[in-house]
C-alpha cells in the first residue's frame, strides 16, 4: 500500500515553482495548474516531499494532503507534519 500525496492551490503556476523547487529543475510539466497528485508506492519516499513542504510553506500558497488508506485524506499542517512523517516509518519500516 502506498501513499498519494495531493497539492491544491488558487493561485496559478504556485504548484509549479514549489515542484520545480523540490526536484531542482528549471521545467515541471503539469497538466492542472491548481492540482497535482502523485501516488508513492513506497510510502516512506513520500516523508521527503512532506518535510520540504513544511518547511517552505511559508513560500508557497499551496495546500498539501496525504492518503495513508483508501479513501481517507490528511491535510498536512505545521502543526501535525512531524507526527504524520513518524508514523509512516512506524507503519512502513522497511
Amino acid at each position: 500500500m502506498g501513499v498519494i500525496v495531493s497539492l491544491y492551490s488558487n493561485q496559478k503556476n504556485e504548484i509549479r515553482r514549489f515542484l520545480c523547487s523540490f526536484f531542482n529543475t528549471d521545467n515541471i510539466n503539469i497538466d492542472n495548474d491548481l492540482k497535482w497528485e502523485y501516488y508513492y508506492e513506497n510510502a516512506i519516499e513520500s516523508a521527503n516531499i512532506i518535510g520540504v513542504f513544511i518547511d517552505n510553506n511559508e513560500k508557497f500558497k499551496i495546500n498539501m494532503w496525504v492518503s495513508l488508506d483508501t479513501g481517507f485524506f490528511i491535510n498536512v499542517t505545521d502543526f501535525n507534519s512531524d507526527k504524520i512523517i513518524r508514523y509512516l516509518y512506524e507503519r512502513y519500516p522497511y
